[in-house]
């Protein structure tokens, strides 16, 4: 697939997507149902698909789970159709390999709304090729697992989209697909923007990321941006006592069931020396 093919591609779908949503709007097809479904689909591919596997767990390995929990929850992150494990992670490793600055595929310095949502849609020489994936992320690619996941997040969202349709009608798949996957796309992105944007600094990186409490809410708690650049290996994202983390929570959670370990947290003396 060409650059220009998936420029298209994002273009298209992104905007049926959020057209789809609109229908949210329309009485005949509400239901109470309806928001509590995409609450819950959201928490499980964005709070536990994108934030917990793809972000903390495989990009930046501030944590092991047990393989089935991973291949379990790398699922439900296709689910957020936000692209596959392997996509994903490079992209994000590249973005830290260059936050900010010339190579990141959403630089806060290109502009807000560039690194909202502009970047995905538009020419971007910075977006990671085939061979930047392989290099990026070659801990997934070397994966069969991951490698089929590249192919099958498409229909899996159909299969999502046909059950909820089959529990709830088109009310659920108003709510648990389009409005779902709208709150959580603009989530992701406002970690890209706002979060580079808006809030305070607690620890020197070489970048524009800022701790913002608002996106750190709706984002099951990675607006604590500035913490996760000073230490990207970091499974807590919210260092200090006040800072919301819930996905912290979630680890903690599968610690104590012994389904995660090797879980790494900076020490007190690395937070002190990097402080502002």
């Amino acid at each position: 697939m060409t650059d220009r093919t998936r420029e298209w591609i994002n273009r298209l779908g992104l905007s049926a997507i959020h057209i789809g949503a609109l229908a949210a709007f329309v009485p005949g097809l509400f239901h109470w149902s309806g928001p509590v479904v995409a609450l819950v689909v959201l928490w499980i591919t964005g709070g536990l698909g994108i934030t917990l596997c793809y972000h903390r767990t495989l990009t930046h390995r501030g944590l092991r789970l047990r393989k089935p929990v991973e291949y379990a929850l790398a699922i439900f992150g296709t689910l957020a159709l936000q692209g596959d494990p392997i996509r994903w992670v490079g992209t994000h490793r590249k973005h830290h390999a260059h936050s900010d600055s010339e190579g990141d595929p959403h630089s806060r310095q290109t502009g807000f709304r560039w690194a909202h949502i502009r970047w995905l849609y538009q020419p971007n020489e910075a977006m990671p090729t085939v061979e930047e994936l392989r290099r990026f992320a070659p801990d997934l690619y070397k994966s069969r697992f991951y490698r089929a996941l590249q192919y099958l997040h498409g229909p899996l969202q159909l299969l999502l989209a046909a059950g909820l349709f089959a529990l709830g009608g088109w009310t659920w798949v108003i709510w648990g697909v389009f409005v779902r996957l709208v709150v959580s796309y603009h989530a992701t992105w406002l970690v890209n923007s706002a979060a580079h944007s808006l809030g305070y600094r607690t620890y020197r990186t070489g970048d524009l990321s800022t701790n913002c409490w608002w996106v750190a809410l709706i984002s099951w708690g990675e607006g604590w941006h500035n913490n996760h650049h000073a230490f990207p290996y970091s499974a807590r994202h919210g260092l200090r006592w006040f800072e919301f983390d819930p996905t912290w929570w979630s680890v903690k959670l599968l610690a104590l069931l012994k389904l995660a370990d090797r879980i790494k947290i900076p020490s007190h003396r690395a937070q002190q020396t990097a402080r502002v």
